[in-house]
């Protein structure tokens, strides 16, 4: 449920009085809605200010927490004004266990006020039970410097020997291997030659094997005195969205032009739907506006009801959606959307057949999600290193001996050798071949680490080592992308909610929807355990009794009297009283034509419903009972009629005048009768001759086809 209800008890957060005009001011009576629903709305809503106001929210958000699903939300969008007021009223409805989050959104990119710019509005989140709340993370993409991303730089900055092996601009940061508590059960790593117990208080965050995985991987590095794990931005290059929605800038663009005074931007409802909703899922805004959530629903494939007092606002929101062409997203149970699922997850489609149920959702874009621990625990990348040692190892023999580098007594590095590396050779026996003849190890040398071989040969290096040097950086290199290939194929999927594969080939329109009108009805009393109150007469005079329409019609036709055609045929009545008939229900006196020689003429009254259409049978009914009792003319009075009805003009000698009521007449009540303004209209279709018994047509032409009336 997505309310967005009036920020105050202002009119422009009320209502727009045109579908024309978005320009509301506050307290001008011009601009005042002249829809009678309205205006009793506005006045009753507000009548004692604040606290109506939060009355009027209270009972709406209790109707929306028993609509709800179990897992199912409401989002209240909501102003600086009374965001602390409707905060607490729903913690009151909804229980302070249910609050899900505040967030805040922006609504426009200009400035305002006298000091701090109010650019921002708050949505307040509930859930009808934390617990089972539906959810859908919705994600951001990093971007380097921004947030979520600035702690990454280049690779190469971390050091030569993984800028070699990664490609050196690769954005990456480094992050702690040792998480809080202490274990029995660690044992120390040893990376590049040292070896590194956990610290007091700490254990590492993988197994010693997941460790040795991480190394092999070239995911470990060391800073200081400190192993690192080497995290890079391609890695997971998408990060949570948080609860500070700044990049949305209001609705002026023209993919979502303004229509509305009050209306929100659809990427703020947008995004609240694909947090809590699945396709198929049933969304409901009983503050409907410019029909942003509906437009919104629509679209990504929800169900959606909106309700709205205003004849404007819903008049707005139909055109709205009508006009809408929305992206062909390709569903999941659909043929095109399991050629596309199975291309992205390699696996052969199903055979099984296809009903187009949107409730199976759309085929969407996914990212890797590549974590320390998926790595720690792929196994495959120990089946990668096993195969290029067999070629590694060789290469770093025949550079050991070619390049005359021997560690222990160069004492350029006293670093004890990393655990796997071959042991050294003995004295006088060890004899490794160099491909340019057979050189002794000297006792306590070893062969050269991967990290101790440089990318370019050094200028104490002999230059037969340059062949050596490029082969085992090219058997490096591969190892290094096999591996990293391992690492994102065994890596987690994160799916994009907001990024469904569409069909670029085609459009959207929305789909059937229908517009309602519910009669208006009146409220039963109830108590405290919603039983209805009985027989509540003792309350004074007239307790309880519903107000007489047709006295009241009756009252406003008599000071208003019937305006015609022309302002000098108005009819005024002499007298007016109530009538004991079936349909009609009284007698009006008037004189016709001006003069002392008007004649006085009968008239027979006839009301139609306060909420109805009047039909033809209706108005022949009254006619034969107003030509019965010897009426002169009868004057039908209603707010709208049936197509037939408006044809019926006379019956015997008694015409019909069919008088259109006022809709200001709903507001009787409210209204002063003044007798001013043009309550009762009488109304009728225009004559159409056919004079010359030819049509023209554009360009001067005449086609003998054409049609008469």
């Amino acid at each position: 449920i997505y309310i967005d209800p009036p920020y105050g008890i202002r009119f422009n957060s009320n209502f727009q009085w045109s579908t024309t005009s978005r320009d509301v001011k506050d307290g001008k009576a011009a601009h005042i809605t002249r829809e009678p629903e309205q205006v009793k709305a506005f006045r009753d809503t507000w009548r004692d200010g604040i606290h109506s106001y939060l009355s009027y929210l209270r009972d709406r958000l209790t109707v929306a927490r028993d609509l709800l699903a179990e897992s199912g939300s409401v989002f209240v969008q909501i102003g600086d004004e009374n965001v602390h007021r409707v905060r607490a009223v729903m913690d009151e409805v909804f229980g302070e266990g249910n609050f899900v989050g505040s967030i805040v959104f922006s609504k426009t990119t200009g400035f305002s006020g006298n000091y701090l710019s109010q650019v921002a509005d708050t949505i307040i989140w509930y859930g009808k039970s934390y617990d089972s709340l539906k959810y859908r993370p919705l994600w951001r993409e990093k971007v380097a410097g921004d947030e979520g991303a600035r702690k990454y730089r280049p690779i190469n900055s971390f050091g030569t020997f993984v800028g070699h092996i990664f490609e050196p601009t690769r954005l990456a940061t480094s992050d702690q291997l040792t998480s809080q508590g202490e274990s029995a059960h660690d044992e120390p790593m040893t990376v590049q030659g040292f070896t590194f117990p956990p610290r007091r208080g700490l254990h590492w965050k993988t197994t010693t094997q997941g460790l040795e995985r991480l190394d092999r991987s070239g995911r470990i590095i060391i800073e200081g005195n400190t192993p690192r794990y080497i995290r890079f931005m391609d890695d997971f290059i998408i990060f949570p969205q948080s609860n500070i929605w700044m990049d949305i800038g209001g609705v002026q663009s023209r993919t979502d032009p303004k229509i509305y005074v009050v209306q929100t931007a659809t990427e703020a409802v947008k995004r609240c739907l694909l947090m809590t909703t699945d396709p198929g899922d049933l969304v409901l805004d009983p503050t409907c506006g410019s029909g942003t959530t509906a437009y919104v629903a629509e679209q990504w494939g929800r169900r959606w009801i909106t309700i709205d007092t205003s004849r404007v606002a819903l008049a707005l929101a139909r055109a709205r959606i009508m006009g809408a062409r929305y992206p062909w997203y390709l569903l999941a149970d659909s043929p095109e959307g399991r050629k596309k699922e199975a291309a992205l997850t390699g696996r052969a489609p199903s055979e099984a057949p296809t009903g187009g149920d949107v409730r199976q959702g759309f085929v969407h874009e996914r990212v890797p999600h590549v974590t320390l621990k998926s790595i720690a625990n792929n196994a495959e990348i120990d089946a990668i290193w096993e195969k290029w040692r067999e070629v590694l190892e060789p290469l770093q023999e025949r550079l050991s001996v070619a390049s005359g580098q021997w560690s222990v007594d160069s004492g350029e590095d006293d670093r004890p050798p990393a655990t796997g590396n071959r042991p050294p050779a003995t004295s006088g026996q060890g004899i490794v071949d160099s491909g340019g003849g057979d050189r002794p190890l000297a006792t306590g040398d070893r062969l050269l680490q991967e990290h101790q071989i440089p990318r370019e040969r050094p200028d104490d290096w002999p230059p037969e080592t340059d062949a050596l040097l490029a082969a085992w950086w090219d058997a490096r290199i591969a190892r290094q992308e096999e591996i990293d290939a391992a690492i994102a194929a065994h890596a987690d999927t994160e799916y994009l909610y907001d990024k469904p594969y569409a069909d670029a080939g085609r459009v959207r329109v929305a789909g059937p929807f229908t517009v309602e009108s519910l009669a208006p009805h009146r409220m039963l009393a109830v108590d405290e355990n919603d039983e209805v109150f009985r027989g509540l007469t003792d309350g004074g005079p007239g307790y309880g009794e519903a107000p007489d329409f047709a006295a009241m019609v009756l009252e406003n036709l008599k000071t208003a009297g019937v305006q015609q055609a022309h302002r000098e045929d108005r009819i005024a009545f002499a007298a007016l009283a109530p009538w004991p008939g079936r349909y009609v229900c009284a007698e009006g006196r008037y004189r016709e034509g001006g003069g002392e020689g008007a004649r006085e003429r009968r008239a027979g009254v006839f009301i139609g419903p306060e909420f109805g259409t009047v039909q033809r049978p209706d108005l022949v009914g009254a006619a034969r009972e107003a030509a019965e009792a010897g009426f002169d003319v009868l004057i039908a009075c209603a707010f709208s009629y049936e197509a037939h009805a408006t044809e019926f003009e006379k019956l015997g000698r008694v015409p019909v005048l069919k008088a259109r009521m006022n809709a200001d007449l709903h507001m009787a009540g409210d209204l002063k009768n003044t007798g001013k303004g043009n309550l009762f209209v009488v109304f009728g279709e225009p004559d159409v001759e056919v004079a010359s018994g030819q049509w023209p047509v554009a360009g001067g032409r005449k086609r003998e086809d054409d049609c008469a009336l």
